[in-house]
């Protein structure tokens, strides 16, 4: 069974967001890094690039598949976890803990669109 945690949202393409003020922690579910299986790579975007809520911001690329990554929220990124340029696995290892951007939200009422913890894990088990 995959980790979900009641404190964050839920994209239903499978990102978590964490709002703390105006800026929002983006990384993958739990469930989505056990789909992929081994993380290889991590294609991020650069500090200071503009992401559309539903929009390409990079990808995840495993030994058996890659995957888009898709924005839930809009904004400029302001960090980039770059320990997931050298340790892509580091997801693997924690899904949670171990992030792939912070975003300053242009728009915090788009975090209202986003699933809680009960309707992902319904998701999830599809």
């Amino acid at each position: 069974m995959s980790k979900i945690l009641d404190d964050i949202r839920y994209a239903d393409s499978h990102e978590w967001v964490k709002l703390e003020g105006d800026i929002a922690t983006v990384g993958i579910t739990d469930y989505a890094q056990h789909a992929l299986g081994d993380i290889v790579y991590v294609d991020m975007p650069e500090v200071g690039d503009e992401v559309t809520k539903g929009e390409d911001f990079g990808a995840v690329e495993s030994v058996k598949a890659a995957s888009d990554l898709l924005s839930p929220v809009s904004g400029e990124v302001v960090e980039i976890n770059e320990a997931l340029e050298d340790e892509p696995g580091l997801v693997n290892q924690d899904a949670f803990g171990n992030w792939i951007m912070k975003v300053k939200v242009s728009d915090p009422s788009e975090i209202d669109d986003l699933l809680y913890a009960a309707a992902y894990a319904k998701i999830c088990e599809e």
